[in-house]
């Protein structure tokens, strides 16, 4: 990641910056405009981090912030990782701590060399103007990069979760401002993942939303269990198919 924030102030020397001007283009990142059909495919490990962020917010922070990680193909971004970084806001400035972001990715470089940064996440579900000026500094560090907004207020009685791309909107010569697009979100996992998706999807079930951990054996016939049902599934297709070819 490059070192300058720009918004209004410049970068203050304790690591932290408030409001900067564009500075040079950084290295494409994402393919853009993103072509029809693109999603943005998410791990449940993302948003178990942003919670967790938003959990452990300084006292009196509104929202949390992070950079996203992960992939691109042609036809998807899939986000495999994130981590928070630390910022502030207040109703005229935002700061953020641009250091504490390089210096994060580029330990994520020497453990995952594959992921790239995607964009940033933030907590909440509007996109106000000190996103805008966030979003702008993403920009430099991500070509055509995403933005992830997960509602941590429940707002709708759900965790709603949009992802958006910006694009420049207004008049030639005259003042400019910015456009977000909502895109298509997925979830998807890993079988790793999976795993813990489950077992934190019988808490629910639970009067005190608390579960033990099953034992080995019980995990075995839980996986015998769901092969049959897959086994039985393939067997019901293949009865329905085989009559229409003979």
């Amino acid at each position: 990641m490059s070192g300058s924030f720009k918004v209004s102030v410049s970068q203050r020397s304790d690591g932290w910056c408030d409001e900067a001007a564009p500075g040079p283009p950084a290295p494409a990142a994402l393919p853009g405009p993103f072509p029809g059909g693109r999603v943005v495919r998410l791990h449940p490990v993302i948003l178990a981090s942003i919670v967790d962020s938003f959990e452990r917010r300084n006292e009196g922070a509104a929202r949390v912030i992070g950079t996203l990680l992960g992939t691109v193909d042609k036809l998807s971004v899939e986000v495999t990782n994130c981590f928070s970084v630390p910022h502030n806001e207040s109703e005229d400035e935002v700061a953020v701590d641009m250091e504490f972001a390089k210096n994060m990715y580029e330990l994520h470089k020497k453990v995952s060399p594959s992921e790239i940064i995607l964009g940033w996440y933030a907590t909440g579900h509007d996109i106000t103007e000190h996103s805008v000026l966030i979003h702008e500094y993403y920009s430099r560090e991500a070509h055509n990069p995403i933005h992830l907004t997960v509602d941590t207020s429940l707002q709708n009685g759900r965790m709603s979760i949009k992802a958006y791309v910006s694009a420049p909107m207004g008049v030639p010569g005259k003042t400019m401002g910015v456009m977000f697009t909502p895109l298509t979100v997925k979830y998807v996992y890993y079988d790793t993942e999976r795993i813990g998706v489950d077992l934190i999807m019988k808490t629910c079930l639970s009067p005190n939303r608390v579960i033990g951990l099953s034992s080995d054996l019980q995990q075995v016939g839980a996986a015998s269990a769901r092969i049959q049902d897959t086994l039985s599934t393939v067997l019901q297709y293949a009865e329905d198919v085989l009559p229409r070819e003979l």
